[in-house]
């Protein structure tokens, strides 16, 4: 189906979308089903990198049309998966994401980079949902203070923000299954979890190919649409089948990668 055409312009203006409509309640609820499975398998899977790499399921979600049809209008033509995440706040938890800007310590070379969180249960104001500044990405980076480590951040250094005009932030609920899109330099936070159910989102994170990783070498991602003529990084495999030996042992490798570069300034 085809996007309507002035999203690019609502992303622009706002530095995000929300809410879009991926799948179905039943669609999110079979792959939130396949997430408790593969929970049963592998242990906690909150904040695990690159999952896309060992499970179809994320694969199948970071690769639906309805997404990459949204990315292509923000980033154009050739997109590459770069990672992929299930964030989850349990229910009743004080867990909480501070205010931040994705981009902070990632280090990208540039902002042609686009954030996608689709809800695989009810992110609301109880549940915790993102509250995000508009426009607030076209200020450029804010300074961050990881001075005052918190063990309920779900963020690697608590890297917050302080003096946001919280007035000007508006709540971006989403039903299961649909999805949110913003800039890496949008303000954004999310509070905890007051409901008695999780709040399970995956996080999938796409740049154009220009864009390179400058914090580390051996950095992997996917060609997911288009072309990529720079060759910045190290191209990966989809999975064929759940938990593959190879996969994992590869799997493993990269999330300590990502651990190094986002959890050091």
């Amino acid at each position: 189906m085809p996007m309507p055409e002035n999203l690019k312009d609502d992303y622009d203006k706002l530095g995000f979308l929300s809410p879009v409509t991926v799948l179905s309640r039943a669609q999110a609820l079979h792959h939130r089903q396949l997430m408790q499975k593969a929970e049963r398998r592998l242990g906690a899977v909150h904040y695990l990198a690159k999952i896309h790499a060992i499970l179809r399921s994320p694969y199948q979600l970071a690769t639906h049309p309805t997404i990459l049809n949204v990315v292509e209008q923000i980033l154009g033509a050739d997109i590459l998966l770069y990672n992929t995440a299930y964030i989850i706040k349990e229910a009743n938890s004080p867990a909480h994401v501070s205010w931040h800007q994705d981009l902070t310590y990632w280090g990208l070379d540039g902002d042609a980079q686009v954030s996608v969180w689709l809800a695989l249960s009810t992110a609301d104001a109880r549940s915790g949902c993102m509250r995000m500044i508009p426009g607030s990405h076209r200020a450029g980076p804010s300074a961050h203070d990881t001075s005052a480590q918190d063990e309920t951040n779900v963020l690697y250094q608590s890297q917050t923000v302080h003096g946001v005009n919280e007035p000007d932030a508006v709540y971006c609920p989403l039903a299961s299954g649909q999805a949110s899109f913003h800039h890496g330099w949008t303000l954004h936070c999310s509070p905890p979890n007051r409901s008695d159910d999780r709040r399970i989102g995956l996080n999938i994170q796409y740049i154009a190919p220009h864009v390179k990783q400058t914090k580390a070498t051996g950095s992997s991602a996917l060609l997911v649409r288009g072309e990529d003529r720079f060759h910045h990084y190290q191209p990966e495999t989809p999975p064929r089948r759940d938990f593959a030996p190879a996969a994992m042992a590869w799997h493993a490798q990269q999330q300590k990668l990502y651990v190094d570069i986002v959890a050091n300034a």
